[in-house]
């Protein structure tokens, strides 16, 4: 399999993503107050192409992939469960590339779109990720060569959720003890969001239809409402302003010159 990049993967998104830019205008524009799930870079190989599945589904056929069980729950800052959110989920094969760099695919695989139910629950059956190689056959990876960095990026899961009235969230769980822990690519990890390996338990492997002794993922994701996110980036950005000096007012969301 090649590393290189598929016609769909678009160099300037890696550009920014090798340089941290992605994961800077999330966090200015996509401001997370604690206790909500912080968000992480998107990357190249997300598609529209995910099927719709039900909880309890198998979203990966690679035979050569280890079975890991995921199980989380969405919840709001207040702790309440939030019902109907829409969750994009996508990985790697146990080789280490997404489905869209296969040419003769026949259809997508290692990626889902579900739906939280009425406790806030979504899980599914995956492979345990894998490090990667983000494709550096091109500029990006001319440039990373010439910067004398690697081109790797840690096992993750990607997950991206979207309700009304909720802010939009792009994340990534990340295996605690990767190689590439403190050395992503594209500067995607974050202490919150990484994770450790769990094994599925007797009662577990009944309940969700897995082997015991499987690996395990749990994780309990909490989403910001926008009219709090909202508040955040307006005081950040004025905040920032008059770190500058600047006398401004916020209009339509941006700091502008307050002449009146």
């Amino acid at each position: 399999m090649s590393s290189s990049n598929p016609p769909k993967v678009d160099e300037f998104i890696l550009l920014s993503d090798i340089f941290g830019l992605s994961l800077l205008v999330d966090s200015i524009d996509h401001p997370k107050p604690p206790p909500s799930t912080e968000g992480t870079v998107l990357g190249p190989f997300h598609s529209h192409e995910a099927e719709p599945q039900t909880n309890g589904s198998t979203i990966s056929h690679d035979p050569d992939g280890e079975p890991c069980l995921v199980l989380c729950t969405l919840k709001n800052t207040a702790g309440e469960p939030v019902e109907g959110v829409k969750i994009d989920i996508w990985e790697t094969d146990s080789h280490g590339f997404y489905d869209v760099q296969y040419p003769g695919r026949e259809g997508p695989d290692q990626r889902a779109v579900m739906t939280s139910d009425a406790q806030g629950v979504f899980w599914f059956k995956a492979i345990v990720p894998v490090p990667y190689p983000i494709p550096h056959d091109g500029p990006v990876g001319q440039l990373l060569k010439q910067l004398k960095r690697h081109w790797y990026r840690p096992a993750h899961v990607h997950f991206m959720f979207e309700k009304e009235g909720y802010d939009h969230l792009i994340t990534a769980l990340y295996l605690r003890g990767d190689p590439y822990e403190t050395s992503d690519a594209v500067f995607g990890v974050k202490d919150s969001l990484l994770i450790d390996l769990g094994t599925v338990t007797p009662e577990q492997a009944k309940q969700y239809g897995m082997k015991e002794g499987s690996r395990l993922i749990s994780y309990d994701f909490v989403l910001v409402s926008k009219e709090e996110s909202d508040k955040l980036r307006e005081k950040n950005a004025m905040e920032a302003m008059q770190k500058l000096g600047r006398n401004m007012k916020m209009y339509n969301g941006l700091p502008v010159p307050d002449v009146d």
